[in-house]
């Protein structure tokens, strides 16, 4: 079996907040114990309302912020804050905005070659600007665009961008953060195409960040349900969009657009409203908004569990 490029294992992320300045702090827990496995070549989806815990996940595999418990593990190697630096050159980030995520006082060839700069300070100028340039053709882009500005381009443009220096360093593993909700959507049909090429000829192991399951469906090869950081549903693409065991996962796919009028549709409206994360419920924290709920989802929280198909719940669908 091949060796997984990233796992986690009960990885957590909490925060301590404050209402006031003389008020007792209250913990936040944004993630509270995920696991996964992302193998080379595949793609992992995280869905879940806002709030869920997407990109706080994505902050701590791309080792913007430490966790506060469990392991990641990357190409075999726990990561440490020591590790940070060398690591970092495996996992990069597309993050979701491309008019903010390029600097618009710099040219394109700056912004491509400042990774090499910074991490490859011995490689001659030359060859920064020749990796430059094969990476801007690689994303579609052509070479009078190397010395142009951000402001520029159009926004399908600035994501090629964005796209060609998170591969600069030759990474393994690409976050991709709410990549193309930010553009017209006849522009988001060529970047994933652009992604799903590069994922081809590269090899690249992908943790996609959406909440747009239609994207979902049609790009990612296993995906997670999220809800208030803890995960409550994973399985293949193929299996949890067939058959959702969850009840929260049901209500999500229940809202997806349909390219056919004529299908049934029985759209699921939850009641009531989302619990704050800082409240530490005992139970199941989708009981509240649950037709499902019993005192024993209300008493005590389910675990993932499940072979190939893992669902946390008391009374799976």
């Amino acid at each position: 079996m091949t060796t997984p490029v990233v796992s986690a294992r009960g990885l957590q992320r909490f925060y301590e907040v404050k209402d006031g300045f003389l008020s007792k702090p209250q913990t936040l827990r944004a993630l509270s114990g995920i696991d996964f496995d992302l193998q080379p070549g595949k793609t992992l989806a995280i869905v879940g309302e806002s709030g869920c815990g997407k990109s706080t996940l994505a902050r701590l595999v791309t080792m913007i912020e430490e966790p506060t418990g469990g392991t990641l593990t990357i190409e075999g190697k726990e990561v440490k804050p020591d590790d940070w630096a060398s690591l970092r050159k495996s996992v990069q980030i597309v993050f979701q905005d491309p008019y903010g995520s390029l600097n618009p006082r710099q040219k394109i060839s700056s912004i491509l070659m400042e990774p090499l700069v910074i991490n490859r300070p011995d490689m001659p100028p030359s060859e920064r600007e020749a990796k430059a340039r094969e990476m801007l053709t690689l994303v579609g882009l052509r070479p009078e665009h190397f010395d142009r500005y951000p402001h520029m381009f159009s926004g399908g443009q600035r994501q090629r961008i964005s796209i060609a220096r998170a591969l600069m360093l030759n990474p393994k593993i690409l976050v991709l953060d709410e990549p193309v909700s930010a553009l017209d959507v006849s522009i988001q049909s060529q970047i994933l195409n652009l992604l799903v090429e590069l994922q081809d000829r590269l090899g690249l192991a992908y943790l996609f960040i959406s909440h747009d399951l239609s994207v979902v469906r049609h790009f990612a090869d296993d995906v997670i349900v999220m809800y208030l950081g803890r995960a409550v549903e994973h399985a293949s693409k193929e299996t949890l969009f067939s058959h959702p065991r969850h009840p929260y996962a049901k209500a999500l796919l229940s809202t997806t657009p349909r390219a056919d009028p004529e299908a049934k549709r029985d759209r699921i409206k939850l009641e009531g409203e989302l619990p704050s994360p800082l409240d530490n419920l005992p139970g199941c924290a989708f009981a509240p908004r649950c037709w499902l709920a019993t005192d024993e989802c209300r008493a005590q929280r389910p675990e993932l569990e499940g072979d190939v198909h893992q669902v946390a719940c008391y009374h799976p669908l």
